[in-house]
């Protein structure tokens, strides 16, 4: 790895930067900006200031941003056009015939991306045996005339079976692409896996968000460029950096970047001393939202049934849960009485009220000021004071609003609250996929995740909590230590029993030369293969890793060892291949900190309440805090990007690269 290195995560709330100069970690944390790049270009001009160097001296950029995420939720994307095979233009609208919510009779599912009038229908068929009928480009040019005319920034294009046999697809799509000076996305490039809903879907997605991600990472490189900067590497979903020019032309990749690439982070940093680290629940608590994920055996999990608003995504993806409960999120009173956080949130402009900027509303972040987690001497991000009269006035009028005994007692409403919030994020990952959270370590960042993190492993009776030096910023950090990744995937429905091994390899090869063409140095990169599977009658698969000479016999073993762990149970049943995956990997070396404290780390000492009642606590500086120490709770410990939150019961010990690691003290 080079020796100085950025890795820039713009979040809803703020902007996290990680420069690693010739062994020393210098953190930043700006406020995100409605044009992302200029909050990502402030973020690294401020830390070159710090670690005194120019940002023309850096060697190496990796970015993740919310720039697609956004979209998707805000549905704020491009205007965008859907080319299907006649008789099939409402497979949007149709989805799965499931509802929402099943006992809730006025439950609406969210309104396609692609409205009706922006729907073309082509008259071609093909059959998951071939081309039963050609397609006539005198057509498809007459479609793209009625495209133009609707005003469409871009177009997706998803053809029956085209999965399978892509070649009606392909002359539409080059045909559209020679007639129309948008872009085009089309099944069989961005997904060419069966089931047409769920391939239309992430199709329109990609085509939904591409002139966004064009933009902005063409934009941004510009900047870079004029700066010095090298061009940045992004952050895919699946957890993989990739080069810029990738995702300008496949949009969908970047639909979890930043999540991503905190769970990449955490995975690196928590397990760095502690093999028996090796399970974790990553726990990532940011200014909009918390998001939660599962490290098995070392591996971060990943899937393939991925969601966002209401709306299919198939790519490979981080395997992440998100609730809307972060530092900035509002509590409110709902018509029951019942106290609520979220999933509105206060943003970074106006912010909460304790930020000073005009916001009134409580959310989460005056209620730990409140509480005493922060002080009103905390700066967050080493430049934004807080004002404590702004968030004992907001928590005041909340507790009017529930009819709570003052604002202190508001606060520990909110803090319970959003603590629930998460416990049950994290029992979705753990309990309902059958895996006991108390065998799991539980690692927390982001901005305010350390101020939680043990007392939701308290909730779970988890017993250990670990985090990381740069947890403030952990998502940036990610970014330097994630490998670059490329994935390929192939329908090829066969029953395991009758499969020809010979021909599953050949598509195996097909698939491996195709990740490592994406690859920037294909003579360093590992490629690894895995198979979709399920019982015969069933609806949904597992995915398992197979060796590079595909056995079938070893294929069903592995298959029903991971359906007993996901169900409980195995069958006799025949079983189905599906799908055929393949990963291309770089690995690249994780950046090697130092870490050097010195100094009395001891700051002073406030009032902090907790389930127990009000205890004079002591603060410390996490910078000065030594390798070795051991903390009794309750203790706080505050940086410029975060603050640990130690309770009574509780205590923390310093590891040897600076990350804290808490666990209880008392059964």
């Amino acid at each position: 790895m080079s020796d100085r290195v950025v890795g820039v995560d713009v979040g809803g709330t703020f902007t996290d930067v990680t420069l690693l100069v010739d062994g020393d970690l210098v953190t930043a944390k700006v406020p995100s900006t409605d044009d992302q790049s200029d909050g990502v270009m402030a973020g690294i001009e401020k830390a070159c200031a710090d670690a005194g160097i120019d940002p023309g001296e850096i060697e190496g950029f990796s970015h993740a941003m919310t720039v697609s995420l956004n979209a998707l939720l805000e549905e704020s994307g491009a205007r965008t056009a859907l080319v299907t095979t006649e008789g099939f233009r409402d497979v949007l609208e149709i989805g799965r015939q499931d509802r929402p919510d099943l006992y809730d009779l006025d439950a609406e599912k969210p309104a396609p991306l692609v409205p009706r009038r922006r729907r073309y229908e082509i008259d071609e068929r093909t059959t998951t045996e071939g081309v039963e009928r050609p397609v006539d480009a005198a057509e498809v040019r007459a479609v793209a005339d009625a495209i133009r005319e609707s005003d469409a920034e871009a177009v997706a294009v998803s053809l029956l079976h085209a999965y399978a046999h892509p070649e009606n697809e392909r002359t539409v799509a080059r045909v559209l692409r020679e007639e129309l000076d948008v872009p085009v996305s089309a099944s069989h490039e961005v997904l060419a896996e069966f089931r047409e809903y769920e391939r239309t879907s992430t199709t329109v997605v990609d085509a939904y968000l591409r002139p966004a991600i064009d933009r902005y990472v063409g934009h941004l490189s510009e900047r870079a460029t004029d700066a010095g900067l090298p061009e940045p590497r992004i952050m895919q979903a699946n957890g993989g950096i990739t080069d810029a020019e990738t995702v300008r032309h496949n949009a969908v990749l970047t639909a979890l970047s930043g999540p991503a690439a905190g769970v990449v982070g955490a995975n690196e940093m928590a397990t760095a001393e502690d093999d028996d680290s090796a399970r974790l629940v990553t726990f990532d608590m940011g200014g909009t939202s918390s998001d939660v994920s599962l490290v098995r055996d070392g591996e971060v999990e990943r899937t393939t049934d991925g969601e966002i608003n209401d709306r299919p995504i198939k790519t490979p993806l981080v395997d992440i849960e998100t609730v809307g409960a972060g530092g900035g999120s509002i509590a409110w009173v709902d018509s029951g009485g019942a106290l609520r956080i979220g999933p509105r949130s206060a943003g970074a402009e106006p912010g909460p009220a304790c930020y000073g900027r005009g916001g009134t509303e409580p959310t989460v972040t005056d209620a730990n000021l409140v509480l005493g987690y922060i002080g009103s001497s905390t700066s967050l991000g080493g430049e934004l004071s807080l004002d404590e009269e702004a968030a004992h006035d907001a928590m005041a009028d909340l507790a009017e609003q529930a009819g709570m005994d003052g604002p202190v007692e508001a606060a520990r409403g909110v803090y319970r609250v959003a603590n629930a919030n998460m416990t049950r994020a994290i029992r979705s990952v753990t309990v309902e996929r059958g895996f006991d959270p108390r065998k799991f370590g539980l690692v927390a960042f982001g901005g305010a995740g350390p101020m939680h993190a043990v007392s939701i492993a308290s909730n779970l009776d988890m017993e250990r909590v670990v985090i990381p030096r740069a947890s403030g910023v952990l998502s940036a950090y990610g970014l330097l230590a994630a490998d670059e990744k490329q994935d390929a995937v192939r329908t090829y429905q066969r029953p395991l029993e009758s499969v020809d091994p010979d021909a599953v390899d050949s598509i195996y090869d097909e698939l491996a030369d195709e990740a490592l063409a994406e690859i920037t140095d294909p003579e360093r990169a590992t490629v690894t293969y895995s198979a979709d599977l399920r019982y015969a009658g069933q609806s949904f698969e597992l995915t398992v890793e197979v060796g590079d000479s595909f056995d079938p016999a070893d294929a069903r073993t592995r298959f029903e060892a991971a359906h007993e762990v996901a169900y409980g149970y195995r069958m006799d049943e025949p079983v189905q291949l599906v799908n055929c995956r393949v990963t291309a990997t770089v690995d690249r070396d994780v950046p090697t900190i130092d870490y050097d404290a010195t100094g009395d780390p001891l700051k002073g000492a406030r009032d902090a309440t907790f389930e127990d009642g009000v205890y004079e606590t002591p603060v410390y500086a996490r910078e000065r805090l030594q390798p070795g120490r051991t903390l009794g709770g309750p203790a706080i410990i505050e940086q410029d990007e975060s603050t640990v939150v130690v309770p009574p019961a509780w205590d923390v010990r310093v590891r040897d690269d600076g990350a804290l690691v808490s666990e209880v003290t008392e059964p």
